[in-house]
């Protein structure tokens, strides 16, 4: 029995301005129809698996739970974690989640942000692993290099042990003349981060080798909350939790480690150099998505979210466009789009965090315009949602329907309204906003006051466990 268990934390700074902390790459369409998680799932289905458990940050959670929902794998699965603790400990939640249920899976550890172009290949090493799992052996995913690659790290093979090898040790990130040097001797894999292995097994090594996160996950998980589509372990015990990666706290130490070669076109799409290099290409080189124009222009990656992109005589350049921020970047220098958002959190400013789309669980809203003392935004409700019952200090509201149908509470009055009308809504009222009908509800939010940030909301009921 395989249960998946893919980690969807992280931030992919260097995909900036489309990858941002509240909406990471992970939760991104990058590579097709559908998000790179929903990728993941998707991916499994070829495999003989149960639904699997995502492990995310609790302030991704109805972004993850929405993206489960469309591709009908939500089921009371999503493990959040209060607060980053990387690798190792969020395993050892989702293994402790598993055994409490009374069985032993076999735990097939993925990426939410990987993409495998051969499924097929990707199939056959996962059940090729699960011989090995089902043994008490820890397994490990080595991607065959095709490249001399200095950033990733590496795992060099032992003996063989049947269709796999041992592992012989585990290398950090080399210099590129010891990339080749690895590339050369075939000995070498890249280290891809996935891996399988019984949830008792990984449990059994972790507590051996350290005792201290094992303790700390094992009480974390004493007693779960149950919220809505979402397994909470308990802050305070994952706060005293240390934060260390599977790698160094068990991959490097267990003497039962294992290592499965994958040659599946694989790529983590660490950059946007990654992303050029995984995706189809005109006669020029060049990688086109969305209102894109080229004159004289080769091996270029040129994203235009909103608006038309053209570009004159370009050659190995990224252009990225979106609602509030461009990125223009030699394709062999964006590893340091990093450097970019670090600029943005040292000025205090918003685009790291947030785009100017926002999701929300009853649905989104753009903040398509803003000045001194207002804001105007589009939101759109999904059909049956409910905002919280709430009031602001400092804002007032006005609220024209553009489509769809309102049911609009102020201070205690329920207003149904329809396109073309609209209320306003006083500082101070208390107030909330909801879709009774059957298709989206998009209306326009015209805000004025001396302060409109988003932490001016008093929240005193909400469906979505906000409150």
């Amino acid at each position: 029995m395989i249960l998946p268990v893919i980690m969807a934390g992280g931030t992919g700074s260097r995909l900036w301005p489309l990858s941002r902390d509240l909406m990471p790459k992970q939760f991104l369409k990058l590579d097709g129809e559908q998000t790179m998680l929903q990728a993941t799932v998707k991916r499994l289905a070829d495999v003989d698996a149960l639904s699997p458990l995502v492990i995310c940050n609790e302030e991704h959670r109805f972004i993850a739970a929405e993206q489960l929902r469309q591709i009908k794998q939500l089921d009371h699965n999503i493990i959040l974690e209060p607060v980053g603790r990387n690798t190792a400990p969020a395993i050892a939640l989702a293994a402790l989640t598993a055994v409490k249920k009374g069985t032993d899976p076999l735990l097939l550890v993925l990426a939410a942000d990987h993409v495998i172009t051969d499924k097929n290949a990707f199939s056959s090493a996962v059940q090729k692993a699960a011989g090995f799992a089902a043994n008490d052996k820890l397994v490990t995913f080595g991607i065959v290099p095709t490249a001399a690659e200095t950033g990733y790290g590496y795992i060099k093979r032992g003996d063989a042990v049947d269709t796999a090898y041992s592992v012989a040790e585990f290398v950090e990130k080399p210099s590129m003349a010891i990339a080749e040097q690895y590339l050369k001797s075939g000995e070498y894999y890249w280290n891809s981060g996935m891996f399988m292995f019984k949830a008792c097994v990984y449990l059994a090594e972790l507590k051996q080798h350290r005792p201290d996160i094992y303790a700390a996950c094992e009480q974390a998980m004493a007693e779960v909350d149950p919220d809505l589509d979402f397994i909470r372990a308990n802050k305070e015990a994952f706060l005293a939790c240390p934060d260390d990666s599977i790698d160094y706290a068990v991959m490097e130490k267990t003497a039962s480690a294992i290592v499965v070669p994958l040659d599946a076109g694989w790529s983590d799409v660490g950059a946007w150099s990654s992303l050029w290099e995984i995706s189809e290409k005109d006669g020029s080189g060049n990688v086109h998505q969305g209102d894109v124009l080229t004159v004289n222009s080769s091996n270029n990656y040129i994203y235009a979210e909103t608006s038309l992109v053209a570009t004159v005589g370009l050659d190995n350049v990224v252009v990225v466009q979106t609602k509030d921020a461009v990125l223009v970047a030699a394709k062999d220098k964006v590893q340091d789009v990093k450097a970019i958002v670090q600029q943005l959190k040292a000025a205090g400013r918003t685009e790291h965090k947030v785009h100017r789309e926002v999701y929300r669980p009853w649905g989104k809203y753009d903040s398509i315009d803003y000045g001194e003392r207002y804001q105007v935004k589009r939101i759109t409700v999904k059909p049956g949602e409910k905002l919280s019952i709430q009031m602001h200090h400092h804002r007032a509201e006005h609220w024209i329907v553009v489509s769809g149908t309102a049911n609009v509470t102020v201070d205690g009055k329920d207003t149904l309204l329809s396109e073309n009308q609209s209320v306003y809504i006083p500082l101070g009222a208390v107030h909330a906003l909801e879709n009774p009908g059957k298709i989206p509800l998009e209306l326009i939010e015209v805000q004025s006051g001396s302060y409109l940030g988003e932490d001016d909301i008093v929240r005193f009921s909400d469906r979505y466990g906000r409150a």
